[in-house]
């Protein structure tokens, strides 16, 4: 019985020998693992602490560009809008020079055709162009150019009849030279106001351009902005995860140190305990084995009894002594019993009282085996249990750790979706309404072309019929004015309110010539703002029509790695389900207990040392 159990022993120390050898290159194996995805981990932190640093810096840096735009977009409207106060300024004051020109050079022509058909000497023409100015306000500007000719003022008035001297040939001249002087001004004037036009017209195409490419810029700009920054939020949780994850593997790599190390002090502590116990056995194997106890048992125990002779006194003696080992040891398991609250020992404890010597024996050696073989056997369930536990807890917390991540990326790109498609439809309206303000825009342009060219061929029209009709009736009075010089005892008649009516026909012919001038410089004005809002709108739309081209293939994308991360998600779930299956498992059998292990084998290893002591008592009557 010694033998076989030191050879048990033997094996059962080279098994746990064996266990903690897997146990150790588990350790290491795992410490290596850890100790790589520390390095990948502390080198993925790195770069994506560059990265972010980098983007961040480029934000910045991109909100400083897009503010320097706006400043000089700002700044490009201001002068916009002030050149175009200037122009206006401009404007208003040519027409109003051009329209005094323009009436000064009609009625030098009206004065030359009357001087031409009468003679006149200067002080005639000047009392003349007297009368003629108090009608029309072109003609006060020839007067005084008259005047200042002549070098003579209207004050001197009409030499007498007498002292008549024709000089019509000479105002004629100096008239004509006037004619000549105010037509050069006035297309002097027109000149200068086409050029400050169409310096103009260059100015706000030049700035126009120029805030158009700087607000693309911005839109640029602001796109990168956007970008970078959504960018570098994914990089920041990307961080969050990676530092996440390397202080759990160390927090793993700690426990697992902390475990492997207790673990290991048991292992030696066992180890000690097992070779002692193998040192006793030997040396008690060696004893029992010596001849003079070996003769002894042979001769005294084992021949008595196989002999078949009657009972001597002898054998009488030696019955008495088995009975009363019998009752000590039955004594001495029944208090164990009671102390340690034993079923296994009280029922021993009574199969002793009532069995032969030899059997009770047998029993107690049967019952040793037997709770060795159970503490062995929990043992290695015990081991089995704690290798299965931890691997599942680990897989169990990487599942859920993969879950929980994937859940958030999955509500992180969802909501990017999202985003995308109401930016998409907001894309799409605003170039609808785009497209519509092109269309209002253009039919109010035509219309408005067609009533400006309707109201200037108007205006051409009526002047050109006013200056006919002032022909007509200007003949008429300079005739009935000769009549009177000629008879100027005569009262004059100049016709019925002659001067009432060709002074309103004058006005009547200038207001179409300024409806004329007016109108065309609304329709030119309008047919420019008509250009840049049409280039300006398509320009819009074309960046608009881009950037949704480009958000719906970011949205393609988008919605394919939510796809994947969604299959992903299901497959984590499928695992760590059956995870939590096996888990469900594996309570029963190791966690769902009534007594821990520690306190089992603390009382299995005092039954077993009860029995070997009542094993011992039994085992007295050798002495």
């Amino acid at each position: 019985m010694m033998s076989e159990m030191k050879a048990k022993g033997e094996k059962m120390m080279e098994q746990e020998q064996k266990t903690m050898a897997e146990y150790t290159e588990w350790v290491d194996d795992k410490t290596t693992e850890l100790g790589y995805e520390k390095k990948t981990d502390e080198s993925t932190i790195d770069k994506l602490s560059a990265f972010i640093a980098k983007a961040d810096d480029k934000v910045r840096r991109l909100g400083e560009e897009i503010q320097a735009l706006d400043d000089e977009i700002a700044s490009l409207e201001s002068e916009k809008s002030g050149a175009t106060q200037v122009r206006n300024a401009e404007h208003e004051e040519y027409v109003k020079v051009s329209t005094d020109y323009g009436e000064s050079v009609d009625a030098l022509d009206r004065a030359i055709d009357t001087l031409a058909a009468q003679g006149y000497d200067r002080a005639q023409a000047a009392v003349m162009l007297q009368r003629m100015a108090k009608d029309s306000a072109g003609m006060r500007r020839v007067l005084a150019a008259f005047l200042q000719q002549t070098g003579k003022s209207a004050d001197n008035g009409a030499p007498a009849v007498d002292a008549y001297e024709f000089q019509s040939s000479s105002i004629v001249e100096l008239m004509e030279q006037l004619y000549k002087k105010f037509k050069n001004e006035l297309a002097d004037v027109e000149s200068e106001e086409s050029e400050k036009a169409h310096y103009y017209d260059l100015e706000m195409l030049h700035l126009s351009d120029t805030i158009t490419k700087s607000k693309q810029d911005r839109e640029e700009k602001a796109a990168t902005k956007a970008t970078t920054a959504a960018k570098s939020a994914k990089a920041k949780e990307n961080l969050r995860e990676t530092k996440q994850d390397l202080a759990e593997d160390q927090q793993f790599l700690r426990d697992m140190t902390v475990e492997f190390e207790a673990k290991k002090a048991t292992f030696e502590a066992n180890q000690e305990v097992r070779k002692s116990e193998l040192e006793a056995l030997s040396k008690a194997i060696e004893i029992i084995s010596s001849p003079d106890v070996s003769a002894s048992y042979g001769e005294r125990i084992n021949l008595v009894q196989l002999s078949a002779r009657p009972v001597a006194l002898i054998q009488t003696r030696s019955a008495s002594k088995r009975i009363a080992l019998r009752q000590r040891a039955a004594e001495f398991l029944q208090k164990r019993a009671a102390a340690l609250n034993s079923k296994i020992l009280t029922m021993m404890a009574t199969n002793i009282a009532g069995n032969p010597f030899a059997k009770v024996v047998q029993m107690i050696e049967d019952l040793l085996a037997k709770l060795k073989e159970e503490a062995a056997a929990e043992a290695d369930h015990k081991e089995w249990c704690d290798k299965e536990l931890k691997a599942n807890k680990l897989k169990r917390d990487r599942q859920t750790t993969d879950f929980n991540k994937l859940t958030a990326q999955i509500e992180e790109k969802t909501e990017q979706i999202a985003t995308m498609g109401k930016d998409i439809a907001t894309l799409i309206q605003e170039q609808a309404d785009l497209t519509k303000a092109m269309t209002e825009a253009t039919e109010q342009r035509t219309k408005e072309k067609r009533e400006n060219e309707e109201a200037i061929a108007d205006a051409i029209a009526g002047s050109t019929a006013v200056r006919k009709a002032l022909v007509i009736l200007r003949e008429f009075y300079a005739s009935q004015e000769s009549f009177a010089q000629q008879v100027p005892e005569m009262k004059e008649y100049k016709g019925m309110a002659s001067g009432g009516i060709v002074g309103m026909l004058e006005v009547v012919e200038t207001d179409f010539v300024r409806l004329e001038t007016e109108t065309k410089a609304a329709e030119a004005q309008a047919a420019s703002a008509y250009a840049q809002f049409m280039k300006d709108a398509k320009a819009d739309s074309l960046m608009k029509h881009n950037k949704e081209v480009k958000l719906k293939l970011e949205k393609d994308q988008a919605e394919f790695e939510n796809s994947n991360l969604k299959k992903d998600l299901d497959l984590t779930t499928e695992q760590l389900g059956k995870a939590n299956e096996y888990y469900e498992y594996l309570k029963p059998e190791c966690l769902e207990v009534h007594v821990n292990y520690e306190d089992r084998v603390a009382r299995r290893k005092e039954e077993i040392a009860a029995l070997k002591e009542a094993y011992e008592i039994l085992d007295s009557k050798s002495g």
